[in-house]
């Protein structure tokens, strides 16, 4: 099978392309750096493809940065799937995002409405916040010597473990909404962040801090958390700590 892999440099798409490598598939990636503007379009071609898998992502907090992104991509994802006659298109969303359309969540809950009113058969698959999290919140909320880590509850799955699933979903065809994705254990977002930096060396201290409004209420009281029926994945964030020990996102 032919996939091509939107977002296919990332920390998910990554690994699907080399999953999908290995059991056989052609695994097609689209992104800027092989020449595909998927916010505008330019030199999206998805002649022969047969599934595609979206995994892109952006770096932000505003809703109308993410939901302009994410429309922007599965709009021309979804007009040149119908162009070349794909049969399935197949995206990667997040746990959640029905009870917190805010922010960055805003854009993935228009991204999935857009999917669903396509002319493409379609498959969405959510997942929880990935281990490479608590090192990019660690990274991106430096202040000084302080990192300012979000009070948050989270159920992180490894990134390997959801890109297996969507190369085993894009093999099985257009399923409409799939149990979720999460990972073996609740734990809360700062000490995931201090035990990432006590294994990477990186320095300052962590400093746990609420965020405001309905938002910032939707990531400690559990509404980021898995969902009865949803599918845990196998590996804890200490054995990834262990499986890349310099753990960076």
């Amino acid at each position: 099978m032919r996939i091509a892999v939107a977002g296919g440099t990332g920390v998910v798409g990554r690994h699907v392309v080399e999953i999908a490598g290995t059991r056989g598939h052609e695994a097609t990636v689209l992104a800027r750096s092989r020449g595909v503007d998927l916010t505008t379009g330019k030199g999206l071609d998805l002649t022969g493809v047969e599934a595609v898998v979206d995994v892109t992502s952006i770096q932000t907090t505003s809703a109308r940065a993410a939901t302009r992104f994410f429309t922007a991509v599965t709009t021309h994802l979804l007009a040149a799937e119908q162009a070349a006659g794909v049969g399935h298109h197949l995206v990667l969303s997040i746990v959640g995002i029905d009870e917190a359309p805010w922010g960055y969540y805003a854009g993935k809950a228009a991204q999935e409405r857009l999917v669903q009113a396509g002319g493409v058969p379609w498959t969405v698959l959510r997942a929880t916040q990935f281990h490479e999290f608590a090192g990019q919140i660690h990274q991106r909320m430096r202040l000084g010597p302080v990192a300012l880590v979000p009070a948050m509850q989270s159920q992180p799955v490894a990134a390997r473990e959801v890109a297996a699933r969507l190369v085993e979903l894009a093999e099985a065809g257009p399923a409409a909404r799939v149990p979720d994705l999460v990972g073996p254990r609740v734990e809360s977002m700062a000490e995931l962040s201090r035990r990432w930096a006590a294994a990477t060396g990186a320095h300052g201290r962590v400093v746990e801090a609420p965020i405001p409004g309905r938002f910032g209420r939707a990531m400690r009281d559990g509404t980021l958390l898995a969902r009865p029926g949803a599918d845990h994945g196998q590996q804890t964030f200490e054995q990834w700590l262990t499986t890349e020990p310099l753990g960076t996102p």
